[in-house]
């Protein structure tokens, strides 16, 4: 299976960000993972959230931004890629004058329902 970049629509996920679903198992097969492209405008950052299930990988490939993972808080920069496991608070935020922009492996694959959306109190 191929897919084309100019061919997929982008949509709002629960975190806020804008997605892009360059594999998806819904959409064109595959089992076992996702692969999405994620842009954060700049000076703005996703919901703070956690997955129970899905493992994430995120790749920052433009742009400069703050990981909050956990009770942890970093800088990322292009050519850099952070681990996420299951049921790990995470949010990501665009710090520089561009967006952020950020491949995103899932697996399982990417699901809504394993999405819930947090507080900064109950992180």
């Amino acid at each position: 299976m191929k897919t084309r970049y100019d061919d997929i629509a982008a949509y709002v996920t629960k975190d806020g960000s804008l997605i892009r679903e360059l594999m998806h198992p819904a959409q064109h097969g595959g089992q076992a993972q996702s692969l999405a492209e994620a842009t954060v405008p700049a000076g703005t950052r996703t919901a703070l959230h956690r997955h129970h299930v899905t493992e994430e990988l995120y790749h920052v490939t433009a742009g400069q931004g703050r990981m909050t993972l956990g009770e942890h808080s970093f800088g990322v920069t292009v050519g850099d890629t952070v681990l996420i496991p299951p049921g790990t608070a995470h949010c990501i935020e665009a710090t520089g004058s561009e967006a952020l922009v950020i491949l995103c492996c899932c697996s399982p694959a990417y699901a809504h329902d394993d999405t819930e959306l947090l507080d900064e109190a109950s992180a």
